[in-house]
């Protein structure tokens, strides 16, 4: 066997491995990609290898640079990993809920690392990409690796990941499931795959909390809330995500990723980290859904070394409610099938407030869904908005109801899940539900609140 000559030449051509036992009979067969047996224990170690070579190929890395990038941790390890080789200084800024594991293995590299704080707005200073952009404008002689918008992100895994897969099945595969975080994995294999070989369904996994899942049904942009699975989702759309090449999207919550990725740990013997779970429970279902004589292959992005302290601690996994018989409370698509047949009052741009006013009145509604010719959603008035424009002299009963109208925030797909709807209600909206663009239902809280009582009786 030949040698490398660095440890930068060991990343890539990680063992398919076929699951045994959290595979159901009669599923496809399930093919997972270890990809946590890279040099720094993950997948991103393909990217930033590939982003930095291409960079200091092309000058944009000179003599004496820091490397600056915002991480979840794994980039971040691949990136210190190609510093330490080649002798840079690297800056890295990561949200305080990484696990301690992953902060410590960058400073083992010889890393700066700067903790921000998870729960803010994507746009705001203290979001850890604007924090790495900040230092990158600072420091003299920086590059910004910028894996969420480089086009290189996607470039790694249409060179690799890809072919690798059709390699190594023998060109047997029937799907591919992978999560999106970035979505250079999912983009750059997917491109692969719809290049070379369109008849591979190209599935997506996303975390309940995160946009791409809703942002590819809807194309609007939800409001992103916390969840604890790491290294998979996003609360920013990212250009190195490619929504063309993805055939469908699938959602996962915490406790399927952990109870997964436990699972995976101890049944399979694959030392894997929370993602894959969410990765390995879509690749199941997809695969019951296939059936026997198909193959499905999905990645194990990383290892779980990072989370000894976390999904892999009893203790831990009881603090936060995931071991116990927790229910799944199903989709946003139960809950309408549940509620009595119910017309869906819309309103076009050119409706009057004088007759948008007599629908709040006559229908017992307060907000009404504004749609154009096709029928497509592309607004809402709210009995506030109404009022506003009325009392500042804006707009009178005559006027079009354009003039009042706000983008819909409360957008879902039939099949979100129903915790989904919860983030909706905060802000006291419906959750207006959209089927190739048309409005299929409203769902309020008082129609789940009976559809979850009725289930407890």
């Amino acid at each position: 066997m030949p040698f490398c000559d660095s440890i930068l030449d060991a990343v890539g051509n990680t063992p398919l491995v076929r699951l045994n036992k959290v595979v159901p009979p009669g599923s496809a067969a399930v093919l997972v990609k270890c990809e946590y047996m890279n040099p720094t224990g993950s997948i991103k170690d393909r990217m930033a290898v590939h982003i930095l070579n291409e960079s200091e190929r092309r000058g944009l890395i000179r003599p004496g640079a820091t490397i600056v990038e915002n991480t979840s941790g794994n980039t971040g390890q691949g990136v210190a990993m190609w510093a330490a080789v080649k002798g840079y200084r690297c800056v890295f800024t990561m949200p305080d809920k990484m696990s301690m594991e992953k902060v410590n293995m960058l400073k083992a590299f010889g890393a700066e690392v700067v903790i921000t704080p998870t729960d803010v707005p994507g746009d705001s200073p203290q979001h850890y990409v604007e924090t790495a952009k900040r230092i990158a404008r600072e420091t003299p002689g920086a590059f910004y690796v910028n894996q969420y918008h480089n086009p290189l992100n996607i470039d790694a895994h249409e060179r690799s990941t890809g072919p690798e897969i059709w390699r190594d099945t023998g060109g047997k595969v029937d799907a591919v499931v992978l999560g999106a975080g970035t979505g250079g994995t999912l983009s750059g294999t997917g491109r692969y795959f719809k290049k070379n070989h369109p008849h591979v369904r190209i599935v997506g996994v996303d975390p309940i909390g995160s946009v791409h899942y809703h942002y590819f049904y809807t194309k609007t942009m939800p409001t992103p809330h916390v969840y604890k699975v790491e290294g998979i989702g996003e609360d920013i759309l990212c250009e190195a995500m490619d929504y063309s090449v993805v055939d469908e999207f699938h959602q996962t919550n915490d406790k399927e990723a952990f109870t997964m990725a436990r699972r995976l740990v101890r049944e399979e013997g694959l030392f894997c980290g929370g993602s894959s779970g969410c990765n390995v429970h879509i690749a199941v279902k997809v695969a019951q859904k296939l059936g026997a004589g198909k193959t499905v292959v999905t990645v194990l992005p990383d290892s779980a070394t990072r989370y000894t302290t976390k999904f892999l601690n009893d203790a831990w996994m009881k603090d936060y409610g995931f071991l116990g018989g927790d229910r799944d409370l199903g989709l946003v698509e139960d809950v309408l099938k549940a509620m009595p047949p119910r017309t869906i009052h819309t309103a076009t741009p050119g409706t009057t407030i004088g007759q948008i006013i007599d629908t709040f009145k006559s229908r017992g509604v307060s907000q009404v869904p504004i749609v154009d010719a096709p029928g497509n959603p592309v607004g809402m008035v709210h009995e506030v908005d109404v009022l506003r424009g009325l009392q500042s002299g804006r707009v009178s009963a005559s006027s079009p109801a354009k003039d009042v109208s706000h983008p819909i925030g409360g957008l879902i797909y039939p099949k979100a899940r129903i915790e989904e709807l919860f983030r909706i209600f905060e802000t006291d909206q419906v959750g207006v539900v959209v089927d190739n663009n048309k409005i299929v239902g409203i769902v309020s809280k008082i129609d789940v609140l009976e559809f979850m009582s009725k289930r407890t009786k």
